[in-house]
C-alpha cells in the first residue's frame, strides 16, 4: 500500500494563502449577489415551464463526476445554476403551479430563514439555546390563539413541564410517528405489558399515506390499521356511526383500540372529518386523537372556517403545515399536545454530556424530547418575522384572496357544460373533470381526463395534478402559490379549455 502524498508544492494554491470559509466582507458581496440572483429567479419564474421537461438522469450527465480539486468562482456557478439546475426543477413557486397543495413563501419568511441559518443554533435543549426554545414557545401559542384552540394546548395555560404546549416539527409524518409513540406507550403501560400485537389504530380511507407508515414503524401490525370507506354521498367524510361499528368488533374480538386520526382537509378532495362526533366515539373507547390539519388547518385563522375545528377540545393532539398556506417555507409543521409529558416519557433521552441544572429542575422544555432525532434548527424565526411582519389580517387576507380565486375557477367549471364539480369545494382545492357524455364507459371518461391532464401539463404553461376517489379519476386545481394572481388563473382555465377542445376532437366527442 503506498503512502499518502502530502506534497502540496505543485498546487495552484498559494501556501501563504488562508482559506477562510466565513469572512464578513465576502458574505456581504457574496449574499448580495445571491439574493440578486434569486430575486432575479422570482421575477422572471413565468418564462419556465412549470412542471420539468427534462428526462431520468439528465443532470449525471451534465456534470462531473467528481468535485473540483481548486475554487471555482461564484459566477461560474451562478451559470450552472441557470444552464444545469433550473431546467430540472419543478417550480413550485410558479403562478402557475395548481397541482398537489401549494408550498408558500414570503419575504418575511425568507428573512426569518436567513436567521435561522445565520445563528445556526442547535437547540435540542434550553440551555443549547434559551431563545430559540422560549421562541417557538411564544410562537406556537401565538398561532394558537388564531386558531381559537382550548387553552389546554397552550404553555401559558400552566407550567412548562407536563401541560399543554406546541413544538415545531419538520413534517406531517413526523407530527403523527411522535404521538402515536407517546399513544402507544401510554397504552402499554395501562396494559401492564409491551407486548403490541393486539393494538389497533383507525383512520379514513382518505388520510394521507403518511399515517400507514407511521403505524407500522410504531410496530403496529399492518392487519390491525384499519382504513374505513368513506363515500361521495358524504363528501369522503369518515362516519362516526361506521367508526363505531369498526371499533365495537374489534372490541368483541380482544383487540384494544388505540389511536384514531382524524384529517381537517384531505390531500384528494379536502374532505373535512366531523371531529366532535368522531372524538366522541374514541373517547368512549380511550383512544388517543390526533387532528392532521396540514392543510385545512391553515384556513381555520379565519373565522369563517373555524367551525371545521369545532369538538378539538376532546382530541389528544392536532397539527398544520404553515408551510402549505401560511406563507411559511419548507419545512415546517407545528404540533400541539394537552400532554408535553405523553411525548416526553416516549422520546427522552438523558445522556450524561446532556445533563444540566435547568432541565434536572424540569423548569424548562428541551425539545428535543418532543421529537424523534435531537437536532433542531431556530425555526421559529421564520414563523414569528410572517407573524409579526404581515399581522393576522393580512394572513387571513392571503387565504381569503385564495378561496376566492378558487371559487371563480369553480364557477368557470360550471358554466362550462363539458365538465363537472366533482366534490363541492370547502377551501381552495377545485375537483373536476369533462364528464361523461350519452353511455360512454367510466374507464373511456378516465381515458379523456388523463389524456386533459397529459395535455395541460405538457404545454408547460400549468401543472394541474389528478386523483382518484370513489373510484371516480378527477383532476385537482389548488390554488394557492404566493405569486398566483386572477389572470392566472384566467389563462389557466383557458388552457383547460383548449386542452378540451383538443382531446374530445381527436376522440371525436
Amino acid at each position: 500500500m503506498g503512502s499518502l502524498d502530502l506534497n502540496f508544492t505543485d498546487s495552484s494554491l498559494s501556501q501563504s494563502d488562508v482559506f477562510k470559509p466565513l469572512e464578513p466582507e465576502d458574505f456581504r458581496k457574496q449574499a448580495h449577489q445571491m439574493v440578486d440572483f434569486i430575486a432575479d429567479y422570482y421575477a422572471k419564474i413565468e418564462s419556465y415551464p412549470v412542471l420539468t421537461q427534462v428526462q431520468p438522469n439528465y443532470l449525471l450527465s451534465r456534470l462531473p463526476s467528481t468535485a473540483p480539486y481548486l475554487p471555482e468562482p461564484l459566477q461560474t456557478i451562478f451559470h450552472d445554476i441557470s444552464a444545469h439546475v433550473i431546467p430540472g426543477i419543478t417550480h413550485w413557486l410558479s403562478p402557475n403551479f395548481f397541482a398537489f397543495f401549494p408550498a408558500t413563501v414570503s419575504t418575511a419568511a425568507f428573512l426569518g430563514e436567513m436567521l435561522c441559518t445565520c445563528f445556526n443554533a442547535v437547540g435540542f435543549n434550553w440551555l443549547a439555546s434559551p431563545a430559540a426554545t422560549e421562541l417557538e414557545m411564544v410562537v406556537m401559542d401565538w398561532l394558537a390563539h388564531m386558531l381559537k384552540l382550548p387553552t389546554s394546548f397552550m404553555f401559558s395555560s400552566g407550567t412548562a413541564g407536563g401541560g399543554g404546549g406546541g413544538v415545531i416539527q419538520n413534517t406531517t409524518s413526523e407530527a403523527i410517528f411522535v404521538t402515536l409513540v407517546a399513544a402507544r406507550d401510554r397504552k402499554l403501560e395501562a396494559l401492564g405489558t409491551n407486548d403490541v400485537k393486539n393494538l389497533v389504530v383507525y383512520s379514513s380511507d382518505q388520510t394521507h399515506s403518511t399515517f400507514t407508515k407511521a403505524s407500522r414503524l410504531a410496530g403496529i401490525c399492518p392487519s390491525n390499521v384499519r382504513s374505513i370507506p368513506t363515500s361521495r354521498d358524504s363528501d369522503f367524510a369518515l362516519s362516526p356511526e361506521l367508526l363505531r361499528k369498526v371499533v365495537e368488533a374489534d372490541v368483541e374480538s380482544g383487540l384494544v383500540p388505540l389511536y384514531l386520526c382524524l384529517t381537517v382537509g384531505t390531500t384528494s378532495t379536502t374532505a373535512v372529518d366531523p371531529l366532535e362526533p368522531l372524538a366522541h366515539v374514541a373517547n368512549d373507547y380511550n383512544m388517543w386523537v390526533h387532528v392532521d390539519a396540514a392543510y385545512g388547518g391553515s384556513a381555520c385563522t379565519c373565522p369563517e372556517f373555524r367551525h371545521y375545528l369545532n369538538g378539538v377540545e376532546r382530541v389528544e393532539s392536532l397539527s398544520l403545515s404553515p408551510h402549505k398556506w401560511l406563507l411559511s417555507y419548507l419545512d415546517c409543521c407545528c404540533l400541539w399536545v394537552k400532554r408535553s409529558d405523553l411525548l416526553v416519557n416516549a422520546l427522552s433521552t438523558n445522556p450524561e454530556y446532556l445533563r444540566n441544572q435547568p432541565s434536572e429542575s424540569d423548569s424548562v422544555v428541551d425539545y428535543k424530547d418532543w421529537q424523534l432525532g435531537t437536532g433542531r434548527r431556530f425555526k421559529s424565526l421564520r414563523l414569528w418575522l410572517v407573524l409579526r411582519s404581515y399581522g393576522v389580517a393580512n394572513i387571513q387576507s392571503h387565504i381569503r384572496s385564495d378561496v376566492r380565486m378558487a371559487r371563480m375557477f369553480e364557477g368557470f367549471v360550471k358554466s362550462d357544460l363539458r365538465f363537472e364539480v366533482v366534490v363541492p369545494r370547502k377551501f381552495a382545492l377545485v375537483c373536476f373533470r369533462l364528464k361523461s357524455f350519452s353511455r360512454a364507459e367510466p374507464s373511456y371518461v378516465d381515458s379523456l381526463n388523463r389524456k386533459l391532464l397529459e395535455w395541460v401539463n405538457s404545454t408547460g404553461h400549468a401543472y394541474v395534478s389528478h386523483t382518484v376517489v370513489g373510484g371516480v379519476y378527477m383532476l385537482r386545481f389548488a390554488v394557492g402559490a404566493t405569486l398566483t394572481e386572477e389572470r392566472h388563473v384566467v389563462a389557466a382555465w383557458q388552457l383547460i379549455k383548449d386542452g378540451a377542445d383538443a382531446v374530445l376532437k381527436v376522440k371525436g366527442v
